[in-house]
């Protein structure tokens, strides 16, 4: 452990030395800033400046503002656009005249005077303006605390993360009452489904993301997904040419985390990207759980004991290396990803089985290849990425003996805790994606994705080399095919149509007769959005969508999942209405409110359940599963010191399986409500800003977050009392109190937060009564140096 710490610590060294280089490399070059504003001076948030002739391009920031650098001397043709306005032509030369100020004015196009609002909108606002339902979150106010990116997703209306424990646990996102993989992951639109243990969303740091894109059932036929319910689309925070952003944060139950993000671009437009993190807990948190002495039976309801074999770190290292900006790419990027994780298994799918030496390791080697080019020739634009991991991840069981919950051991034969093993495997996991979109003229467009993945496990296991199952063929191939076709009206109404087809080979064993699974399927929806104002939005959206079983569903984890070869495809029919509004109370106030109906109604609906002896989960199909339920956000701010919002979702999952394997007559569960699926929940929060204090340029941020989890079933609700007080099992009410503080000087470039989690020390549970931590403290320190605005 040791070794490896020296080692993360010697990769941070040498990336804080080489930005030192590249920002002294970066000195004597040509660059230039200015703001974008309307006639009436009001600044314009997220307005585009090209350059026409060739070179870098920028976006203005929440000022209006925008710098453009790495130029050489010459004469420039810029074109200057923002939706609503009329698009801007100019024309600069370089050098520019000493303290020279650049202003680009707009006009707004010749519309309904009377019906225009203008404000300049960032552009997670017109994310979020999308015909879809979807929720864009601004990664960039939550640099300065300590979540990673799950923790950022729990607060957004409609989204519930299930942890198993700490640091580095097994997560669970429900989006809508569809959870698990039902959801697909995304980075800059790349799936994440190969990526391994060593990136997950539950411990990616918040700094890596510049916004998170949260697709609530109908899912964009860009993204390239078979997902039933949602997908959840990073966007990484490559939009500083010239910078280093480092923090180290520290606090209870031994918890470390450090994030490295930096970037050097050249006059000519060769680019480094590097980003770096690494996360450690030792997890020794508190549990109430029931315990027994493992010689003497002495028994304890309620004991409150530590956990003792919980520790987890990881540390990822990913360099991209390319150009940017170039006749033939506007980015190609070269890259490597490189990962380590290692995680202690405390407890089986309950917490009644407890372990003290099984473990797991696992790492990621995986190089990757990113392109895009916008009219690569005129009105098609390309994207191609490809990556493939190489790592491994191995199961380790090689302890004889049986653990109680006081960390006394006692002999078990020769069967290990769970299942004797040194079990090491490669996945194989493989993709390649390719998006051509083609402008047919200003409010038509076409667009065609193809994403191919595949996984082959092979493993072996010097403990077992006898056991034929490692011998086994582990292999699926999935193809997915996207046409869509896009009308927009800008700022007054927009349609998108799309298509699916997907295929998926799965070979589980030898050959056909052992399980050579080959299946097809077509999917199709729409979106539309009207504008009845410009700050009064409503949207539709249907699709008919398709999910293949992941390969871990079929296959298994190796951990806690039990593999299910005999799991169909599951469909769903979705349905979203959706409105947002925003308007003025008066000069100083601001009201946002988003609203969204969902509909669902899924056949071979997978979902997990326990297995027989209840000591791992296992995927499963139902018949079909009915979801109605809606979400709603409201914001409110004043002036730019005051900010409160709320979010509040209800779901209701029914089963619409009659009959039950093995039984005659309807079942007792039918038209039931899903067990162990969170129904009511919500997030509260209040920020206040106090500009300048104790400095100017220093600011301090007092923030306060409240999450509220109804009770909800464990098991099927018809199966026992008739309320939550009765003898049927419950995951009961949860309510977690977080506080902030954040102290940021000299602009924003050194940054001091100080964070309390669960601040009341409520006992808080998610998954199958699996308890997660209490009350911590955690102290986080922030570096920030952008060459761009000189800051």
């Amino acid at each position: 452990m040791h070794i490896l710490h020296k080692q993360v610590y010697s990769i941070f060294l040498y990336l804080f030395l080489f930005i030192g280089i590249c920002n002294a490399s970066a000195q004597q070059k040509y660059a230039f800033s200015g703001r974008v504003i309307t006639k009436s001076g009001v600044p314009l948030t997220g307005a585009s400046i090209k350059i026409t002739t060739g070179g870098n391009s920028a976006v203005t920031n929440a000022d209006g503002k925008f710098f453009i650098q790495s130029l050489p001397s010459g004469h420039y043709k810029f074109k200057i656009s923002y939706i609503g306005y009329k698009e801007l032509k100019e024309e600069l030369t370089l050098p520019l005249k000493d303290n020279q100020s650049i202003f680009f004015t707009l006009q707004e196009e010749e519309n309904d005077l009377s019906e225009v609002v203008v404000t300049g909108r960032t552009v997670v606002q017109e994310t979020n303006r999308q015909a879809f339902n979807v929720t864009a979150v601004d990664a960039k106010k939550l640099y300065n605390t300590t979540l990673d990116i799950s923790g950022a997703l729990d607060r957004v209306a409609g989204i519930r993360v299930r942890e198993s424990g700490g640091v580095g646990s097994n997560f669970n996102l429900s989006l809508n009452g569809f959870s698990g993989n039902h959801v697909k992951y995304f980075i800059d639109g790349i799936p994440m489904d190969n990526f391994g243990t060593s990136f997950q969303i539950n411990n990616i740091p918040i700094n890596i993301a510049d916004r998170i894109e949260v697709y609530k059932g109908v899912v964009p036929m860009w993204l390239g997904s078979d997902a039933l319910g949602g997908a959840i689309n990073i966007i990484t925070a490559d939009r500083y040419r010239n910078y280093v952003d480092a923090s180290y944060s520290f606090g209870s139950f031994n918890t470390h985390r450090s994030v490295v993000n930096a970037a050097m671009t050249s006059q000519k437009g060769f680019t480094v990207q590097l980003n770096a993190f690494q996360n450690y807990s030792d997890n020794d948190y508190k549990v109430d759980v029931e315990a027994s002495d493992i010689y003497t039976g002495a028994y304890a309801a309620e004991a409150s004991l530590r956990r003792f074999h919980d520790t987890y770190h990881n540390e990822t290292f990913i360099a991209n290396v390319g150009v940017v900006d170039k006749s033939y790419a506007d980015k190609l990027l070269f890259g490597i990803t490189l990962g380590q994780n290692y995680k202690e298994i405390q407890t089986g799918a309950r917490m009644v089985t407890v372990f003290g030496g099984w473990h797991r390791r696992g790492n990621t080697i995986m190089p990757t290849l990113k392109y895009k080019k916008e009219d690569l020739i005129k009105g098609l634009d390309v994207t191609i990425n490809a990556n493939y991991n190489l790592g491994k991840e191995q199961n380790i069981d090689t302890m004889n003996v049986r653990y109680d919950w006081y960390g006394t051991t006692k002999p078990n034969g020769s069967n290990g805790e769970s299942s004797r093993s040194l079990y090491e495997y490669k996945n194989n996991n493989g993709l390649a994606t390719t998006m051509l979109n083609y402008q047919i003229n200003d409010n038509q467009s076409l667009s065609l994705s193809n994403v191919f993945s595949t996984f082959n496990r092979k493993g072996s296991d010097p403990l077992n080399p006898g056991n034929a199952q490692y011998e086994l063929t582990k292999k699926t191939n999935k193809n997915v095919l996207g046409l869509g076709y896009s009308f927009d009206v800008k700022s007054k109404w927009s349609a998108t149509v799309f298509g699916k087809f997907i295929n998926q080979n799965s070979i589980n064993g030898g050959g056909a007769a052992a399980g050579n699974d080959n299946v097809s399927k077509f999917g199709y929806g729409g979106a539309t959005t009207y504008f009845i104002k410009p700050n009064l939005q409503l949207k539709a959206s249907y699709e008919l969508t398709n999910r293949m079983p992941e390969a871990y569903e079929i296959f298994g984890d190796v951990e806690n999942q039990e593999g299910n070869p005999g799991l169909k495809p599951e469909k769903s029919a979705n349905i979203n209405l959706g409105m947002n509004y925003s308007f003025s109370l008066n000069e100083n106030s601001y009201l946002f409110f988003a609203a969204n109906a969902i509909y669902r109604n899924a056949t071979d609906f997978i979902y997990n359940k326990l297995n027989n002896n209840q000591s791992k989960l296992v995927a499963d199909n139902r018949e079909g599963v009915r979801t109605w339920g809606g979400d709603a956000e409201v914001r409110y701010s004043y002036k730019d010191w005051l900010t409160a919002g709320t979010t509040f979702t209800y779901q209701y999952l029914q089963n619409l399986q009659m009959f039950e394997p093995g039984y005659t007559g309807v079942s007792i569960v039918y038209k039931d409500q899903m067990p162990n699926i969170p129904y009511l929940f919500g997030n509260s929060d209040v920020s206040v800003s106090l500009k300048n204090f104790g400095k100017k340029g220093n600011n301090l941020n007092i923030g306060y977050n409240l999450l509220y989890v109804h009770a909800f079933w464990l098991y099927w609700p018809s199966q026992g009392g008739k309320g939550v007080n009765d003898d049927k099992k419950v995951i009961p009410e949860q309510l977690c109190h977080d506080l902030n503080l954040v102290y940021s000087l000299a602009k924003g470039r050194y940054n001091i937060a100080l964070e309390g989690k669960n601040l009341t020390n409520a006992s808080l549970y998610d998954n199958f009564s699996l308890q997660k931590p209490g009350r911590g403290f955690y102290l986080n320190l922030r570096y920030f140096f952008n060459k761009n605005n000189n800051n």
